[in-house]
């Protein structure tokens, strides 16, 4: 994995239970990929009401940087909402933010 790409991972649920499966974009520099067991990603929520935050990237799956993101709905990636999870819970990369995406979310 690395900063941009799109996974799909297991959030802890609150109570402790199995939570479920939601896509992220990983945040974290690459320079710590090899060098800790966790990872810091960005929640993707398909609530398309935080679209013009600043703090937000929508994605538009209809376009070619928005289909690079393996996403299957417009969904908008919050850097308002950031998790550190273990990476055994990254079920699978589905695609990437392109550079120009990065940018705007400013993880780049």
């Amino acid at each position: 994995m690395k900063r941009g790409d799109v996974v799909l991972v297991r959030f802890p649920h609150p109570s402790g239970q199995r939570g479920k499966r939601r896509p992220a974009v990983v945040v974290q520099s690459d320079a710590y990929a090899s060098a800790v067991g966790t990872v810091v990603v960005a929640e993707v929520t398909k609530n398309l009401t935080m679209k013009g935050d600043p703090a937000c990237l929508f994605i538009d799956v209809s376009t070619p940087e928005g289909k690079a993101t393996g996403l299957l709905i417009d969904s908008v990636v919050s850097s308002l909402v950031l998790d550190t999870v273990y990476s055994e819970t990254v079920a699978q990369v589905l695609g990437s933010l392109s550079p120009r995406c990065c940018r705007i979310l400013t993880i780049a």
